[in-house]
């Protein structure tokens, strides 16, 4: 099947052949149809294979078809301020040739940026992609027009809901006309998601594709070492590995500093990304990732849903992420658009049990590396087995406190 076979408009397809596309993958095959035919959908697939093109597609179809000269015709939520850029700019690029219109937004800005978004809330746009709580501060005010609302999309929809955005979804959600059409993307589906396509949608179609397995591409080994061994055990895989695009993962902002700080004393081409920097700041590395100007960036989680860039060679997770989901979304930045790429982890002693659950939600044993003789014996990986708890299909954790990012 083409792109041509899905009945996509002219325009769309010719946007598609300008970016070098002429085949769906799997979640775009089934999905578009569905969502073309005006049905309501939950669609749930891996990282990297093409979830945001599945729904962006058909929705910029549809507003070339609706031809919507006021108000807003579309609202895709998403978690975080990146993932908002990342969508609006491929947006842009998909809906090239056209002249359909979209907006971000989201927090951060000053107040020239929050009149644009006033403006185009009030006054009308195709598209807008915003994160929940900027959008509730809209809303708020009383000035968005959301009666003409064609189609809501819910993108990312369990990581907003680990985030702590249920009740600013359904809060959104009850501004609007219950005439919309509603899609659901997402990586996993837990219980949760389930009650949330219950709220949400009506008579909804399912699309599932290689729900919580990572891409076959990646090559995935791990190694148990001491806290102090992680910084020696960085720099000598990054010598020894002649790569040109790196993302290293850590849960504190306190080791994304430091280690960037190392680095970067090394002379390599490394800058950080964490929630202290300011959304400009975040961008301009961003763009410098993008464009080969910066070959490694250190992140926090911020980072795992919220790029989208293909030829990443390889991801260290500096600590064991908190579950699988979390894990599968890390190592997902590589291996995208069936490329090949490299995950390392790293294990201490603590985090042992915690990466053997993960190794039960994947079956399969990860690969354990010995780390260089001159760093030291590391410990020995001996994790205490037993049954991974029930989880649901999901990640098994309790619903957290939104969280500053």
């Amino acid at each position: 099947m083409t792109f041509k076979d899905l009945n996509l408009n002219d325009l769309l397809i010719e946007g598609l052949e300008a970016m070098g596309f002429s085949t769906p993958t799997p979640i775009q095959e089934q999905s578009i149809p569905i969502i073309l035919d005006g049905k309501d959908i939950i669609a749930c697939a891996q990282t990297g294979t093409g979830k945001t093109a599945a729904f962006l597609l058909p929705i910029i179809h549809k507003a070339m078809t609706d031809n919507q000269k006021e108000g807003v015709n579309t609202l895709i939520i998403t978690p975080t301020r990146e993932l908002a850029v990342q969508i609006d700019q491929q947006l842009e690029g998909l809906a090239y040739f056209t002249g359909v219109s979209s907006l971000a937004i989201y927090g951060g800005g000053d107040g020239a940026s929050f009149d644009k978004e006033k403006r185009a809330l009030s006054e009308g746009a195709d598209i807008i992609v915003g994160t929940p709580g900027r959008l509730i501060s809209h809303l708020n005010l009383g000035y968005v027009k959301v009666s003409t609302l064609k189609h809501l999309v819910l993108d990312e929809a369990d990581r907003m809901l680990d985030m702590g955005f249920s009740e600013d979804l359904m809060k959104i959600v009850s501004f609007l006309s219950e005439e919309r059409q509603t899609l659901m993307f997402s990586a996993t589906m837990p219980p949760k998601i389930r009650e949330l396509a219950k709220n949400t949608l009506k008579e909804h179609e399912e699309v599932n594709i290689a729900i919580s397995k990572p891409a076959a591409g990646i090559f995935q080994a791990a190694f148990s070492v001491y806290d102090n061994q992680k910084e020696g055990l960085t720099a000598h895989l990054l010598k020894a590995q002649p790569l040109q695009s790196i993302i290293i993962f850590s849960s504190t902002k306190s080791n994304v500093k430091s280690l960037n700080k190392s680095l970067q004393k090394l002379g390599l081409s490394c800058e950080a990304i964490h929630s202290d920097l300011e959304q400009q700041e975040r961008e301009e590395v961003l763009r410098a990732f993008k464009n080969r100007e910066v070959k490694i960036v250190v992140a926090t989680d911020i980072l795992s849903r919220g790029i989208d860039i293909d030829g990443i060679d390889l991801v260290i997770n500096y600590d064991v992420p908190n579950d699988g989901e979390d894990y599968i979304h890390r190592i997902g930045r590589t291996a995208r658009a069936a490329s090949k790429g490299i995950a390392f982890t790293y294990i201490n002693p603590k985090d042992q049990h915690k990466f053997h659950n993960i190794e039960l939600l994947l079956e399969k044993e990860i690969v354990k590396g010995k780390i260089p003789e001159h760093l030291g014996e590391g410990p020995v990986y001996a994790p205490k087995k037993g049954k991974r708890k029930p989880s649901g299909g999901g990640n098994g954790r309790k619903p957290s406190k939104r969280r500053k990012r």
